[in-house]
């Protein structure tokens, strides 16, 4: 005969209790003392271990008695109420938690991929469409909020991930999305919802929300990644240009401050040149006036000092036109050709 299935299920303790009272009854069991010492041997040692509970270390005890919460337990062995009046949730506030959007880490391998293009599949401002693959990861920093402020704590991150990255990838064209602007979305989007768990006061800290894998729908992805290539270039020939304009302007600078530098010091020698001869020439013009005979032969005398010395050959002419008078050549190299003869 089958089992009722709406007859509830009785604990094997009890049944051993209730198959040892019937055969009391009949007659054929032990004294009644003997059950007694089993039944209450058995009853402190179900409550014995029913009021130790362990808590390790990445987790949080959140301990509720008949239903309400009294407190929290920290990582350790700990003793509670045991025969069900005290109760314990274990919840993981030490561990880094994730969701992910668009794909399953687990579901990579070609053996059982699921598709979840419903997921990854957005709509950008500009009416494009990008398949979109990110991860939310997140931190419980109070349990008993994140356990009681909300029914289904998981579902809700879900949602509310899913809607906030809508609503930011649905502002932005596809161009950014797909190029140069992941980061910049990625962090408004875990800012926007940090800001929602905050007014929903959940205990959630959100770590990092992050991009995995952005590409353009297969129908078109060849052409969007030629564009993602034209970027690219655009971008090393920008950084290349850059690199040569700061290697040759400051060497055009340098060069021009060193001319500058260089006329500056000649345009002071010139001038202290100058009022050398200026000054020199006021002594001479004070020492003129004083005696004008004596200055203008002295003045004479001293030029032909610098002249004389470089004239290679020196001919004397009579001012009676008579002939020309050959002056002994008296320089170093008459003097060694003649004393050579």
């Amino acid at each position: 005969m089958s089992q009722n299935p709406w007859q509830p299920r009785q604990d094997p303790l009890e049944q051993a209790l209730e198959a040892l009272v019937k055969k009391i009854k009949a007659g054929g069991g032990p004294p009644k003392k003997l059950v007694l010492g089993i039944v209450l041997a058995l009853v402190l040692l179900f409550g014995a271990q029913s009021a130790f509970y362990k808590v390790d270390t990445e987790e949080t005890g959140v301990l509720l008695r008949l239903g309400i919460n009294i407190g929290t337990a920290p990582p350790g062995l700990h003793l509670k109420i045991p025969f069900g009046v005290d109760r314990v949730i274990l919840v993981k506030t030490g561990r880094v938690l994730k969701e992910e959007f668009g794909f399953r880490a687990d579901t990579r391998s070609a053996y059982g991929a699921r598709d979840y293009t419903a997921e990854s599949l957005i709509l950008t401002g500009d009416l494009n469409v990008t398949d979109l693959e990110w991860i939310v990861q997140y931190q419980i920093m109070n349990p008993v909020k994140y356990l009681f402020n909300i029914a289904d704590p998981t579902a809700t991150i879900r949602d509310l991930s899913e809607a906030v990255l809508r609503i930011v990838i649905g502002n932005s064209n596809v161009t950014d999305v797909l190029t140069t602007e992941r980061e910049r979305l990625a962090i408004l989007v875990q800012k926007d919802l940090q800001s929602i768990f905050d007014e929903y006061d959940i205990g959630i800290r959100i770590i990092t929300v992050k991009f995995q894998d952005v590409n353009p729908p297969k129908e078109v992805r060849s052409a969007f990644n030629e564009v993602n290539e034209a970027e690219q270039q655009r971008e090393s020939l920008i950084f290349q240009a850059r690199e040569q304009y700061n290697r040759e302007v400051p060497k055009a600078r340098g060069v021009a401050r060193s001319q500058i530098l260089e006329a500056q010091g000649y345009a002071l020698e010139r001038i202290n040149m100058a009022e050398g001869e200026a000054m020199r020439f006021k002594a001479l013009l004070a020492e003129y006036k004083k005696a004008p005979n004596v200055t203008r032969k002295r003045l004479y005398l001293e030029r032909m000092e610098q002249i004389l010395p470089e004239i290679k050959e020196l001919y004397l002419i009579d001012k009676d036109g008579a002939g020309i008078m050959p002056l002994l050549p008296l320089g170093s190299k008459a003097m060694d050709n003649g004393g050579s003869r």
